[in-house]
């Protein structure tokens, strides 16, 4: 998978530890930066297909990604 749009990310460069909180509830301070970010729909995808497990990604947590591939395979 072509990942180039790493470069854009508004996160590049900002501690990682913000995109990994303690809580749902504590996620958003990553969701305030992925709200910013060019590239936020191809790093929502990204962790939709790799199936990340942890971190907010695109501005969703893993919970929400949960839900999102749930929605997706009912609609399929």
């Amino acid at each position: 998978m072509n990942q180039s749009w790493r470069q854009h990310a508004a996160c590049r460069g900002l501690d990682p530890e913000i995109f990994y909180p303690a809580s749902d509830e504590e996620a958003g301070a990553a969701k305030a930066v992925c709200a910013l970010c060019s590239v936020e729909e191809s790093c929502l995808e990204f962790a939709l297909s790799a199936r990340e497990r942890e971190g907010v990604w695109g501005g969703a947590t893993e919970r929400e990604r949960r839900r999102i591939i749930r929605q997706r395979r009912r609609t399929a």
